[in-house]
């Protein structure tokens, strides 16, 4: 029905275009990437591989985890080497009586210190708060000097432990002599105490932090050594060194080859993805190309879309599961019909497949996660119905997910992918409300704006209801009507029900100019007025009625309705009778409307429901014949006086649109059953 839309070659559509090309290769990665592809179980496809460097082997997230808990289980002691026991147990036995054998002094001072300067600790067993962690009985840190070190349990002494080590040595040295008599008497053994002191707070905070640090890896592969082999099964082990493999390399191997390359192939893979962009819009709707904010708007999404994936993907990989991709249909849905939504979302999508370690997977997960999320949200998107969406968006995304997992054992760990695809999903409420700033500063509407127009509880639709009732109730009918046509071919019900409901707003500035608005027994506004005057009060409500809006800040999507709802038609009763009685046929310019023709679907909807919605009301005798040589009348004439010439609508639509309200005025009204009158019980 509408002009032929032909591709133009403004900068209004290329500029933001080629700014939109220059951001992405800008942001697309400029390091080597690995370009194999491999999973566990299946053979390797290509030649032997060789590392090109020295690289360490990363553990697994299980093995970190099982390493973490292991750790967690056992608590290394911690020691304080104290100088100070040892001189006092020194100058304890200098002053102790050995008798006759004070001669052996000397040597039992010697040895006691070659004792304590390997450390002697106390025979009871250390014991902590914790019912969970058993202390070590291997190793222990011991503290000298400033400096902790760990020391296995064998290199010192209990104080038992160390009496012995005397007793043993002296004896060695003095086998004629009663070595244990003489150290027993002198009082030596009680000397001997233990000088490394156990510091239990220290210990305690050693043990939490050693459970937190892990090492990441666990042994190197040696450059020049081979990884894996042509036809080789890809085992786990081997399918870990890989994956060690593949992150060192796209992490410090830049790229060796000429740099114009790099850059020539960065450009035309972002050439290819921005020609997709502008051909899923092409496709889906050029007419948003010359919608300059609906344009931007589209490109914006789309470039923060990429600026997400590609940022994240150099941080953290990991972080792309917290990501709620999702929220980009409902940015895109609020403005857009799903024609356009869901071809620009997948675009969106791309560079996170091209570029991303776990694209495929990715990409799969949101894109379907999305889709869901564009049919879901119809009719969870209110209050806090969001939540029921972001449940089931989580749903689907952890089904993906654990499909992935179970045909390839992903890496990573499971449960904690499932907590950060929970959270993503939850942030799609949380970051929903974004809608409304990006709404204000593109100036665009959103289905929430539409619909809280729609309210008949507003200031401005009041204050129609209470100074020309019957046009308020006028456009109340309309608007069901306009709904139910709307939704029949798909167009946006919400929109034309608030263009139907603020299309007439103008009349409220002269209600009584207007039948609807007459009392029964009142007084004629147009007895005593030409034909032409009363044409041009009429017309003139749809002027009240764009100032009356732009007065109120209506939206200029819900203006574009006040315009056209009349079109270029003619006032036909007065038009008619000052033919009749013999007006100048070339004078009747300002019996015309000069709102201008309606463009989109919607408004074609609010045009016909207007006029028939008028029109029933003087059809007489009813009847579903009558009411559809009303409606085929009355479509026949818009079309005749060029109405849909300019509207984006098709034949089809518009007989979809003629049976549906055929239908509708049908019911609307339907004969009523004539109720039988009570006979008076007295007459009997």
């Amino acid at each position: 029905m509408g002009k032929k839309f032909r591709l133009g070659r403004g900068s209004r559509i290329y500029l933001p275009l080629a700014i939109v090309f220059l951001a992405v290769v800008f942001l697309m990665p400029k390091a080597a990437k690995f370009d194999y592809d491999y999973k566990k179980g299946t053979p390797w496809q290509y030649e032997t591989l060789v590392s090109q460097f020295d690289f360490p082997i990363l553990k697994t997230s299980e093995q970190i985890e099982e390493e973490r808990e292991r750790a967690g289980t056992s608590v290394v002691p911690y020691y304080r080497y104290s100088d100070e026991i040892v001189n006092n147990a020194i100058k304890a036995i200098e002053g102790l009586d050995f008798g006759r054998n004070a001669s052996l002094k000397s040597a039992v001072l010697t040895r006691v210190n070659r004792i304590y300067q390997k450390g002697v600790i106390s025979d009871a067993r250390v014991r902590m708060d914790r019912s969970s962690a058993s202390v070590s009985e291997e190793v222990l840190f011991i503290q000298k000097n400033k400096r902790a070190e760990k020391y296995p349990r064998s290199e010192v002494y209990k104080v038992s432990d160390a009496r012995n080590k005397l007793l043993a040595d002296m004896t060695l040295q003095y086998p004629s002599v009663n070595m244990d008599s003489i150290l027993n008497k002198s009082g030596v053994y009680d000397v001997m105490v233990p000088n490394l002191v156990f510091d239990k707070a220290t210990t305690e905070l050693v043990h939490a932090e050693s459970a937190d640090y892990i090492s990441p890896t666990q042994g190197y592969v040696n450059a020049d050594q081979k990884i894996v082999s042509k036809g080789e099964i890809v085992t786990a082990e081997i399918a870990q060194i890989l994956d060690s493999y593949k992150i060192e390399y796209e992490k410090n191997l830049g790229y060796d080859g000429p740099r114009i390359l790099l850059w020539i192939g960065d450009m035309l893979i972002a050439l290819a993805i921005v020609a997709l962009l502008a051909l899923c819009i092409r496709y889906a709707n050029p007419k948003i190309f010359l919608d300059r904010k609906r344009y931007y708007y589209l490109l914006t999404v789309f470039l923060l879309t990429t600026v997400v994936s590609l940022v994240v993907e150099r941080i953290n990989p990991t972080a792309h599961f917290l990501v709620p991709y999702t929220v980009i249909t409902l940015y895109l849905t609020a403005f857009f019909e799903n024609r356009v939504v869901f071809p620009v979302y997948t675009v969106s999508l791309l560079p996170l497949l091209v570029f991303s370690t776990r694209g495929p997977e990715l990409f799969v997960m949101f894109l379907v996660a999305g889709a869901c999320s564009i049919y879901v949200f119809e009719r969870y998107g209110k209050g806090w119905l969001q939540f029921i969406t972001a449940g089931i968006v989580f749903i689907v995304l952890a089904l993906t997910f654990t499909g992935f997992r179970l045909i390839d054992a992903t890496g990573g760990n499971y449960v904690a992918t499932l907590l950060m695809l929970f959270v993503g999903s939850l942030l799609t409420v949380a970051f929903y409300p974004l809608v409304f700033l990006f709404e204000k500063l593109f100036n665009l509407v959103s289905q929430t704006r539409l619909v809280e127009l729609a309210d008949t509880n507003n200031k401005l639709v009041q204050e129609l209801a209470k100074k020309a009732p019957g046009t308020f109730q006028h456009c109340l009918q309309v608007m069901t009507m306009a709904d139910t046509a709307a939704r029949a071919i798909g167009a946006n019900a919400s929109l034309a029900r608030t263009g139907a409901l603020y299309h007439d707003i103008g009349k409220m500035n002269n209600p009584l100019c207007f039948i609807e608005n007459e009392g029964a027994a009142g007084s004629r506004y147009h007895e005593g007025l030409t034909y032409l005057q009363s044409a041009r009060d009429i017309i003139r409500h749809v002027q009240d009625g764009m100032e009356i809006a732009a007065k109120n800040n209506l939206p200029d999507v819900v203006q574009d309705f006040i315009r056209t709802h009349h079109g270029t038609t003619a006032t036909g009763y007065f038009l008619n009778k000052y033919l009749n009685e013999g007006g100048d046929p070339s004078a009747t310019a300002d019996f015309y409307y000069r709102g201008g023709k309606p463009v989109t679907k919607e408004q074609v909807v609010v045009m016909l429901c207007d006029s028939l919605e008028a029109a029933s009301r003087s059809v007489k005798g009813g009847g579903a014949e009558a009411y559809a040589s009303l409606v085929d009348s009355i479509v026949d004439a818009k079309f005749k006086a060029g109405q849909f010439s300019d509207a984006d609508i098709s034949i089809k639509e518009i007989d979809v649109i003629k049976d549906v309200l055929k239908s509708y005025l049908t019911q609307l009204y339907h004969e009523r059953v004539e109720y039988p009158k009570r006979r008076d019980a007295a007459a009997d």
